[in-house]
């Protein structure tokens, strides 16, 4: 069995992806006017996104924890992932916002971080018997 069909697998893909928004999304909940100053981004904003991330690390968490993993679910990550790391390249290119070096490799970290995410859980998606929403 290749280690990508492995229910385990794409368990532990999307516990990591939970982990690391909760780990993201306390940063910047918390940190939020600290982190502002350093990367040059609004605080309302880190605090906003910060918030959106530990919702949706709960839902991920929540979701890897069921019997079964409803592919539905997890294909809904993955649109999610590539949508934040679009998000992220859009905020760097649109000049809106002004992030320091060090506010743009936290951005460029997000959305690398986000596309392999993505991409571990559409491969072992792609190789796992069909599973519904439920």
């Amino acid at each position: 069995m290749s280690l990508f069909a492995s229910p385990r697998f794409l368990r532990h893909v999307l516990f990591a992806d939970a982990a690391s928004c909760v780990a993201t999304g306390l940063a910047q909940v918390l940190f939020a006017n600290f982190l502002a100053t350093w990367l040059g981004l609004p605080a309302w904003l880190l605090t906003a996104t910060g918030w959106f991330l530990l919702a949706y690390a709960a839902v991920v968490a929540f979701t890897a924890s069921r019997p079964v993993v409803a592919h539905g679910w997890v294909r809904l990550f993955v649109a999610g992932n590539l949508a934040w790391a679009v998000l992220c390249v859009a905020v760097l290119a649109g000049g809106v916002l002004s992030p320091g070096k060090l506010g743009m490799a936290w951005i460029l970290a997000q959305a690398v971080v986000v596309v392999v995410l993505a991409e571990l859980q559409w491969m072992s998606l792609r190789r796992a018997p069909a599973v519904g929403w439920a």
